[in-house]
């Protein structure tokens, strides 16, 4: 009789046991699976902002790029404004001698007018394009029509505006509006000359504004047009005569 009750005894330990040992590799199975899908969950949850939205607002860089490369400003930053009047009949020309408006200059060129439009904004101000790089065959037609070289640089020898180290700028405040400059772009006469003072104290002012940033920037100006500045370092540089293309 207690042979029976010993043998009964251990028929339920045993069947225990492996009950107890068969269900638990099960229970950690589970577990270790909920905690890799707690860790992946983790590292996904920050949603990735869209391509389209990043291609939008990407803007190039310099790197790699030759000083002395031209390249489309607007590709670079998106604050400066442009009014490019010669893809107008807005000028003195009357006629319209670029194809579409569009502002290029040497790597050079623009990583100096990005230093000086960076100094204006903090003052509450941008720059305002008129013209850019201008193509050799441009400037003869220029010279047919104002043949004097105190407004016109002689094509033979080309102008700095040629060579992509020139600009023709005004200044705008964040809203738009140009300073008063005391007259427009491409006025050939004495009251657009920085040396001709018999004007009111503001126009006076902007203009001092625009020439002093300018100039501590590398740019220097030419006395008969308060509108137009070379980059120092783009003097020597070769002319050019090449088009941009237009979408």
């Amino acid at each position: 009789m207690c042979r029976i009750i010993f043998l009964v005894i251990f028929v339920c330990l045993v069947g225990c046991k492996r009950t107890s040992s068969s269900s638990l590799p099960v229970l950690e199975s589970k577990e270790v699976g909920f905690e890799k899908t707690e860790a992946k969950d983790t590292i996904l949850a920050p949603e990735a902002p869209e391509d389209s939205i990043v291609a939008e607002f990407q803007l190039k860089s310099f790197t790699g790029l030759a000083d002395t490369t031209f390249i489309r400003l607007a590709d670079f930053s998106t604050d400066f404004a442009y009014d490019m009047r010669y893809a107008t009949e807005n000028n003195f020309l009357k006629a319209k001698v670029y194809d579409c408006a569009e502002c290029y200059t040497r790597v050079k060129t623009a990583k100096a007018l990005l230093a000086a439009n960076k100094e204006f904004m903090e003052k509450g101000y941008r720059i305002k394009f008129y013209d850019c790089y201008r193509p050799n065959s441009v400037q003869y037609k220029m010279w047919a029509i104002m043949p004097n070289p105190q407004y016109v640089a002689n094509p033979v020898k080309g102008s700095i505006h040629n060579k992509g180290g020139a600009v023709d700028i005004t200044l705008v405040d964040l809203e738009g509006n140009e300073l008063d400059m005391g007259t427009d772009f491409d006025f050939f006469g004495k009251r657009a000359h920085h040396d001709h003072v018999d004007l009111p104290q503001n126009i006076l002012n902007n203009r001092k504004l625009l020439k002093e940033t300018m100039e501590a920037h590398g740019f220097w100006s030419i006395r008969t047009e308060w509108w137009h500045y070379n980059l120092s370092a783009g003097s020597n540089d070769k002319v050019a005569d090449f088009k941009w293309a237009c979408e």
